[in-house]
């Protein structure tokens, strides 16, 4: 994470997130257990919360896990994808912007980690900056993917399956010139 945790905060605390929402929770049995991996600023955490979902969540900067605790007194664990341990225990996984700084390297890991955290038939949400390329800008890591880097990605996952991948632009004010790639996937159930 930056060095600069706070204004990241300041700049998406206040985004409108519904219409993803819109396209995840309808997938998810009432009062889900969701986990908002990669919490950041507690906006989306918050969120679920507020509509009846027993939600939790966790980030990797110790910054924003303080800030996010301070803002809205949510339990936010301080994790790394690498260092989850939770086993058949969501209904849903909200990955928002947070599996974009994991090096490609480690992505396809980190996705098996949290199919790992899903229950039989739970939907991960996951979006990504969208392009090719992997780079590091402010002291953070970004893997960008389009459609054939996730379709290669998703390759080695034969637990998660794809529902629906689309593009949107960003929800930020002055940022609408950036794409984002979009992706619901779902766990499958045990062969009998």
């Amino acid at each position: 994470m930056s060095a600069t945790p706070k204004p990241y905060f300041q700049e998406t605390i206040g985004v409108d997130m519904r219409p993803l929402y819109k396209r995840f929770l309808p997938l998810l049995p009432e009062g889900a257990r969701i986990l908002d991996a990669g919490c950041g600023a507690d906006r989306d955490l918050r969120a679920f919360r507020n509509l009846g979902y027993a939600a939790i969540g966790f980030d990797a900067s110790p910054t924003l896990v303080a800030l996010a605790r301070q803002h809205a007194g949510d339990p936010v664990h301080c994790l790394t994808f690498q260092s989850m341990t939770w086993q058949a225990t969501f209904h849903g996984i909200w990955a928002c912007a947070s599996l974009l700084h994991v090096p490609r390297a480690a992505l396809g890991d980190s996705l098996r980690r949290l199919s790992t955290t899903l229950l039989p038939g739970g939907i991960l949400y996951a979006s990504f900056k969208y392009g090719s390329g992997e780079r590091a800008k402010d002291g953070r890591t970004f893997t960008d993917l389009d459609e054939a880097k996730l379709a290669c990605l998703l390759i080695v996952q034969p637990l998660l399956a794809p529902l629906e991948v689309w593009t949107t632009a960003d929800r930020r004010p002055d940022r609408d010139h950036e794409r984002w790639l979009n992706v619901l996937l779902r766990k499958a159930a045990p062969q009998a």
